[in-house]
């Protein structure tokens, strides 16, 4: 009896191993694009705007899929009572999810920001972001250091955005 329940232990112990889930290697959000295709608060296409999208899990088990870290902050502080448990964020360069928090970000530089002039930038290896910053400018931050970025620039964003569709409505109106 001992020594089948040694040999059970010895066959089925690498096999836990093998399905027990690596801590840190959690896998993107299925379909994120699907659930959420546009920006719930500017309407903008999540797909056309992958680099940029964020993908949020609350702990109250809802989501939302922001097409940029602008508008996910926006939603974030609207929805104080509910802390996020998970926000995933586009890699600038190959477009897919990756953790925001272990991301490597770039502040500013050249290239104009989705919903902001001051862009905030995700990258999966260090190494990405520096070539970023040495192409194009800007500085490397972590998570912290980008979404207090979005707050401080909320103000002015705001402003921007706003004049943009008043521009667009009067130029529409000539037409």
């Amino acid at each position: 009896m001992k020594k089948a329940l040694l040999f059970a232990l010895i066959l089925l112990f690498p096999l836990a191993l093998i399905l027990t889930p690596v801590q840190g290697a959690e896998p993107s959000p299925p379909n994120d694009i699907g659930k959420a295709p546009s920006c719930p608060l500017c309407g903008m296409d999540r797909k056309k705007f992958d680099f940029s999208r964020v993908f949020i899990e609350y702990d109250d088990g809802s989501t939302f899929g922001a097409c940029s870290l602008h508008c996910a902050a926006i939603d974030m502080a609207a929805n104080i009572d509910k802390a996020p448990v998970k926000i995933w964020v586009g890699d600038y360069d190959k477009k897919g999810l990756i953790d925001a928090e272990e991301a490597f970000w770039v502040i500013g530089g050249k290239k104009m920001g989705v919903m902001t002039k001051r862009a905030k930038w995700a990258f999966k290896t260090k190494k990405e972001a520096e070539q970023f910053v040495q192409q194009f400018g800007g500085e490397l931050s972590n998570f912290e250091g980008a979404a207090k970025a979005a707050y401080e620039d909320m103000y002015q964003d705001t402003r921007m955005i706003r004049e943009k569709r008043k521009m667009k409505r009067m130029k529409m109106k000539k037409s």
